[in-house]
């Protein structure tokens, strides 16, 4: 009735009675599932459990990182604050300047001697430093470190103490608001002047500045002379404005999730305004009432999270056991919906 060809036809008709048989499905659907598999090498993704391909059929909502996942992951520091300014890197002072680049270089694990080796934030930074033939080693031999407080995903911060001549200095690195909010001093023109409420406004609105760029912002404060590891009483020295490009493929990958009727969520420890810009890129989020920051999600039970989590697309500042709780919400919400 359908003018196709006879022998084409008779296949389709044995392949249709062999299916009918239930004891052909087992075959046949393991058939499929190779199939899919193969199909998967071809674009570079290996399945090692074929009921995985089911699994990946069935996503709804894909929760991704930001930084090396929908960004390159290789940072460059673009822009500086200190001394009240905003400057290129290129701008700065080796002397004016110098507790902002050594304090970047000493409060540092990675290392650009020979190879490369450290995170991409820090050997940015080292960059930076050694634009101006500062080097972490070297530097280290006229103060070297006797102490550290490693970096802790909590904290979002990192201090290190150094024996200097006459006396010992530290140094702490992180996240801008942990930074200025332990911050009671500030180095401007030269000297140490106390942290005002004015001061604090005015950096904060430079920070929302940089973080509305795309910016990865962290922060720099030190105690000078030291008594030990202390993360309070700091003087903030300033910060810089890190840019990391996005993977060319990942606006892409996006738009087909969407075609497919899944939902792309980032999730990410900077800040908000830092997340929205990148998402408003990536067309993953348009509006900012679509971010909601780790501070809000902490004073969230886990229903309201469940119904907060229907028009969310970007979670920032937040820490890892948040990311459990949002996998468990999306989890939840789907399963209602269904």
């Amino acid at each position: 009735m359908q003018r196709r060809n006879v022998a084409e036809m008779l296949i389709t008709a044995i392949s249709l009675a062999v299916a009918a048989v239930p004891e052909g499905l087992p075959a046949i659907v393991t058939m499929v599932l190779g199939l899919s598999v193969s199909r998967m090498v071809k674009v570079n993704t290996i399945v090692k459990r074929l009921p995985s391909v089911e699994t990946l059929g069935c996503v709804s909502v894909v929760c991704s990182d930001k930084t090396g996942t929908l960004t390159q992951n290789r940072m460059t520091v673009t822009k500086c604050y200190t001394d009240g300014k905003i400057c290129e890197p290129k701008r700065l002072n080796r002397r004016k300047d110098r507790y902002f680049l050594e304090g970047y270089a000493l409060c540092n694990d990675a290392s650009i001697r020979g190879e490369r080796i450290g995170d991409p934030t820090e050997l940015a930074l080292l960059d930076m430093a050694a634009g101006f033939e500062i080097q972490r080693e070297r530097l280290e031999e006229s103060f070297p470190r006797t102490q550290e407080i490693a970096f802790d995903s909590e904290r979002k911060m990192m201090t290190t103490l150094h024996r200097g001549e006459k006396e010992n200095v530290s140094y702490t690195k992180g996240s801008p608001d942990e930074i200025l909010e332990r911050s009671a001093f500030l180095l401007e023109g030269g000297g140490r002047i106390p942290m005002t409420p004015e001061k604090r406004r005015e950096i904060d609105q430079v920070i929302h500045a940089f973080t509305g760029e795309a910016l990865r912002v962290l922060a720099l404060g030190m105690r000078n002379p030291a008594s030990g590891l202390k993360e309070n009483g700091l003087t903030f020295i300033g910060f810089v404005g890190m840019a990391d490009p996005i993977r060319p493929e990942a606006e892409d990958a996006v738009q087909e999730f969407y075609r497919a009727g899944v939902k792309t969520v980032m999730i990410t420890g900077d800040r908000i305004d830092t997340a929205f810009a990148i998402a408003k890129e990536l067309h993953i989020a348009s509006e900012e009432n679509e971010c909601i920051s780790g501070e809000e999600l902490m004073e969230m039970t886990d229903e309201m999270l469940a119904e907060k989590i229907k028009k969310v697309r970007v979670f920032a500042h937040v820490s890892p056991e948040h990311k459990v709780r949002i996998v468990a919400a999306c989890k939840k919400t789907e399963r209602l919906l269904r």
